[in-house]
């Protein structure tokens, strides 16, 4: 393989984990219809290099709220598996945006059943359940606005006009199956559902602490490190300065966070053009 190869096979299996050949095979190549069309604004947003911005602002977003930081708290490894339970969460956005409708439904159902045991009690006493249509509901936005704040500044081609009310509106459909309800329909709706929970949203301490660690200690190569915290920096500065305090993170000067994650997702771009060519192979066969 040539350095291009390399370097994006090392990255694929970085992020979609050792089961993500088959993984990929399974998303793009079976055939059935589908929930959205490959050049479809949910398929170009989930399929770009941004994604790597987003998911880090997303995880950073939805911290802030404390139920959803106590569950991941108490129940996820992330410190000891950052990396599994993020081949995890790519395997679930490949699968509901570019999958068969039935492989969607079966790992949204995979997602329900694990959510059943995630249950506990907050400090104060008051109970949680991942699968507390309120919590998802607050997941599914932060998640959302995050992809396409980050599209919208790094991705190969921005949405405009009515794509970006599209693209809300997609989001919204693995995300109904999911639990979430009357999940947002348009970026203006989307907005007032995150206005809405801001009374709800603080720095605790569990969640200043789950960044820390996702920011200082990510589990990689020295020489993969710049490329990471170029990536970090770019979601810092994307999170509004609300979100930033809260979490104690330091101000992302505008000219550095932009060049830094503008040159980290080319690079990726870059990376995983033959991926992308594989996959779009795959889809070609499956008929879609």
């Amino acid at each position: 393989m040539n350095l291009r190869e390399r370097f994006g096979t090392e990255l694929f299996r970085k992020v979609a984990g050792p089961d993500g050949p088959r993984q990929r095979e399974r998303v793009h190549g079976t055939p059935g219809p589908r929930w959205f069309a490959p050049d479809s604004p949910v398929a170009r947003v989930h399929g770009d290099a941004s994604m790597f911005v987003g998911g880090i602002r997303a995880v950073m977003l939805q911290s802030l709220h404390p139920a959803a930081m106590q569950g991941v708290a108490d129940h996820s490894g992330y410190r000891g598996d950052m990396w599994g339970r993020l081949a995890q969460v790519s395997i679930y956005i490949a699968m509901t945006t570019f999958g068969a409708e039935r492989d969607a439904l079966q790992v949204i159902r995979a997602v329900q059943r694990a959510h059943e045991s995630v249950t506990g009690t907050m400090p104060d006493g008051t109970p949680y359940a991942a699968s507390d249509p309120h919590l998802l509901g607050w997941v599914h936005a932060a998640e959302i606005d995050s992809f396409l704040a980050a599209h919208d500044r790094y991705g190969h081609r921005p949405l405009v006009g009515a794509e970006r009310d599209e693209y809300v509106a997609q989001a919204g459909v693995p995300a109904r199956h999911l639990g979430v309800i009357d999940p947002p329909t348009s970026v203006d709706e989307l907005r007032a559902v995150l206005a809405a929970y801001g009374p709800e949203l603080r720095g605790t301490p569990a969640a200043v602490d789950a960044i820390r660690f996702l920011v200082l200690h990510p589990d990689l190569p020295l020489a993969a490190r710049p490329g990471y915290l170029s990536l970090v920096t770019a979601a810092i500065g994307l999170l509004p300065p609300e979100a930033r305090r809260e979490l104690r993170l330091p101000p992302a000067p505008p000219v550095t966070n932009r060049l830094l994650g503008a040159a980290a997702t080319r690079t990726i771009r870059w990376a995983m053009a033959p991926a992308h060519a594989h996959a779009r192979a795959l889809q070609d066969r499956a008929g879609t």
